[in-house]
């Protein structure tokens, strides 16, 4: 008997559900950083086993008090998500203050179908925060089951991947079993790059940055070998961004293209050629034409 479903993911920003799908997959799918709100879009990760498929989404943290448009369309993909699944999954950090006007408390009491409760980060509390996080949790909110894991702890995931395939209705295969999202290569591209951002820039830069895939084009080396042609323009809000993200001399967007191609020749298993240019797109947070070409 085949099994499959849709599995979406929610949570507030930064409690570990790209970390978790990345480890559930088994694939490098969504970009990480330490700030939250590095997920802004919603993203398909697919897992195809012998008698299994599971189609998960990773969602953008639900933003408590939207500051731009951007904001209130990454809440949409999140409330979106509460039509279309076989299984909810509730992402929580274990750290976090446990707060009565979370406001996916409103999400979650509109879902109808099954949820299941994930109590991320047990490294880092004790056993009684736990349960007593759990039992919060569960005083407001009809979960169908709950578990408590580290995303980042090997081990962990496959007790939750079990968990969730327990609850995959019959059903065909959605997608081929060799198909691991529903993405095209530009849009990773974009993303690898956006993830640099946040990793090499403080304050409201990484905030203030979109990224733009102008050209991507697969060649071959002189050699013969496979190669990406990508040229990519990094959006900034203000003129006064600009100069920073570029650096003194260029220094900072140079080392900002080393470490992308790095990760993007990794991805996509070629070598790369990686061409970034940086642009003003004033207040495109608030933008509607410019967050509709960058695809939110």
């Amino acid at each position: 008997m085949f099994r499959a479903g849709f599995v979406n993911i929610i949570g507030k920003p930064n409690v570990g559900k790209s970390t978790l799908m990345n480890a559930l997959v088994g694939e490098r799918m969504s970009i990480i950083s330490h700030k939250p709100q590095t997920t802004r879009h919603r993203l398909i990760g697919i897992l195809t086993g012998e008698d299994f498929q599971i189609v998960f989404s990773d969602t953008p943290g639900y933003v408590k008090k939207p500051s731009y448009k951007m904001h209130e369309t990454m809440n949409r993909f999140v409330e979106g998500t509460v039509e279309d699944a076989d299984l909810m999954v509730y992402v929580i950090d274990l750290t976090d203050e446990l707060e009565p006007d979370n406001p996916v408390l409103d999400v979650l009491k509109k879902v109808e179908c099954p949820m299941l409760l994930v109590l991320n980060k047990t490294d880092l509390v004790n056993p009684q925060r736990i349960e007593d996080a759990g039992n919060w949790w569960r005083n407001r909110i009809k979960f169908t089951d709950s578990i408590a894991i580290s995303a980042l702890k090997s081990g962990t995931s496959s007790d939750l991947l079990e968990k969730i395939k327990s609850f995959l209705p019959e059903s065909p295969a959605y997608y081929p079993e060799d198909q691991l999202t529903d993405r095209p290569e530009r849009f990773f591209a974009s993303e690898l790059i956006r993830e640099k951002i946040f990793q090499l820039y403080s304050d409201e830069i990484p905030y203030s940055c979109e990224v733009g895939i102008e050209s991507f084009q697969e060649t071959k080396t002189n050699a013969g070998e496979p190669l990406a042609r990508i040229y990519a323009t990094i959006y900034v809000s203000r003129e006064s961004q600009k100069p920073i993200i570029i650096g003194k001399g260029g220094s900072a967007i140079k080392k900002l293209g080393t470490k992308a191609r790095a990760d993007l020749e990794s991805f996509l298993q070629m070598k790369v050629f990686l061409e970034t240019t940086v642009k003003v797109r004033e207040n495109w947070r608030d933008d509607s034409n410019a967050l509709q070409r960058f695809g939110y």
